[in-house]
């Protein structure tokens, strides 16, 4: 009688509660609990041999009743092994004496706890499946409500009445359920800016203050030079990253930079928040653009070569085919340290290179940032990401790639990509920034659209 209603129901859970996996690769903290009533080992399966490495120490186990944390990445796959019993040398826990395996893999959630149960069955807990059961205890309230008004002999219009009737009970506590999470979420927002802002005029202070450590390193060839430069992942999000790259600038580059910006340099600007530019105490620094001639790449032209690694490793990182077509040109950035007593020295306060709002990326504004270190201060200059708890010394020759942009859906970040250019006390700091537009092309270069990505020849359209 009923099988309608709760056909509706659950189709409803499925809706809330069963989004697709993405298996993102990022780092994640998992929690193992042992309430096996036996003691147990745990094995990291690599990925790629199948091979298992035990993750205690030779001779440690695992007791029952006892847990240990896990750092791992969203993907990653563990067995756990039970102990056989110290006396007989055998699992006896079970009628085939045959010692038990249980095999999970982390997800791509958080606030992920496995627990081993008697049954030896892994059983893992995390966000996701937390919300499953919250959606699943909302649908079964909206469906008890539905029951209890339904007849016990109902026509087809009581069944519609009762499908309606649970449908708008979902949609209202849904939107509840929204409303309380979406305050929460801008809540902690709120805590975790208050707390970056205090913390920066601390860490930009520190000339001692170490470069954060990475979530994991990898290699990046270039298909042009085959040349392996290491790559220390800061920072993964979807929509936020922070790479740092070794070795990305050479001198060569770094030379014929600073030798074309010598004759233009002027005082840098910053976006007004109209669509234009302007002067300000926010960012003290000399800057000059230089147009790269690509017509020279095949004669080796140093800049053009720079130029050209920029955009594959943008591509490599995004995979958004970007081209050099239509992008703004390298710039050249310096600042000059007058000592500690300087009231007000060369610096850029912190600021976004492009939307961090998490709206939808403007067609033909920035997404991507590259700075490559040329020259160091002595004291100063360092990089800092406040919102992210990301902070880098400067290395000649290092570069940082950071992207605001989801690749997927084209959703900006939310402000983990906010950074400073910490003050420059004594010495001077010069670096070459590329910043990568997406939506530029021949037709449409970058310098057609306005800093809200609206093209110039259609603002009085707005």
């Amino acid at each position: 009688m009923f099988s309608f209603v709760r056909t509706v129901a659950a189709l409803v859970v499925l809706s809330l509660a069963s989004p697709p996996l993405v298996w993102a690769g990022e780092q994640k903290d998992v929690t193992l609990f042992n309430e096996a009533g036996l003691s147990i080992d745990v094995f990291w399966v690599h990925p790629q041999n199948g091979g298992i490495h035990k993750m205690t120490a030779d001779g440690e186990v695992i007791k029952d009743g006892l847990s240990i944390p896990l750092k791992s990445f969203a993907g990653h796959e563990f067995e756990v092994h039970e102990v056989p019993n110290p006396s007989t040398g055998e699992c006896d826990t079970t009628d085939s004496k045959t010692c038990r395996r249980a095999i999970f893999q982390v997800t791509p959630y958080d606030d992920q706890v496995i627990f081993i149960t008697p049954n030896f069955e892994a059983v893992i807990e995390d966000s996701n499946t937390k919300a499953q059961a919250a959606a699943g205890d909302l649908v079964q309230d909206c469906h008890i409500q539905a029951k209890r008004k339904t007849p016990a002999d109902p026509s087809a219009e009581d069944l519609q009445k009762s499908m309606l009737g649970l449908v708008q009970c979902v949609e209202d506590k849904v939107a509840r359920n929204l409303i309380k999470s979406n305050e929460e979420v801008a809540f902690q927002a709120s805590v975790r800016k208050d707390m970056a802002a205090k913390l920066e005029n601390y860490t930009c202070d520190d000339p001692d203050h170490p470069t954060s450590a990475p979530v994991r390193d990898e290699i990046w060839k270039t298909a042009k030079d085959g040349h392996p430069r290491t790559v220390h992942v800061m920072h993964d999000r979807p929509a936020s990253k922070i790479h740092v790259v070794e070795h990305f600038i050479d001198p060569e580059e770094c030379d014929a930079m600073e030798h074309a910006a010598e004759p233009i340099l002027h005082r840098a600007t910053v976006a007004d928040g109209s669509g234009g530019s302007k002067y300000s105490e926010a960012r003290k620094a000399m800057q000059a653009g230089i147009n790269v001639k690509w017509e020279k790449e095949a004669d080796g032209d140093p800049i053009a070569r720079l130029s050209r690694r920029v955009y594959d490793y943008a591509n490599h990182v995004l995979g958004l085919g970007l081209e050099h077509h239509g992008q703004e040109d390298l710039m050249s950035i310096q600042y000059f340290g007058r000592g500690y007593n300087d009231t007000e020295p060369d610096r850029y306060t912190p600021h976004c290179d492009g939307d961090c709002t998490g709206l939808k990326h403007k067609h033909g504004t920035r997404m991507a940032t590259m700075v490559m270190y040329c020259k160091i201060p002595q004291h100063g200059g360092h990089t800092n990401f406040r919102n992210a708890g990301i902070h880098i010394q400067p290395k000649m020759g290092n570069a940082i790639f950071f992207a605001y942009i989801d690749p997927d859906t084209k959703v900006m970040d939310t402000g983990f990509t906010e950074h400073s250019g910490c003050p420059v006390f004594e010495g001077e700091k010069k670096i070459v920034t590329q910043w990568i537009r997406y939506g530029v092309d021949k037709e449409n270069p970058w310098d057609s659209f306005n800093t809200l990505g609206i093209k110039k020849s259609e603002e009085n359209d707005y």
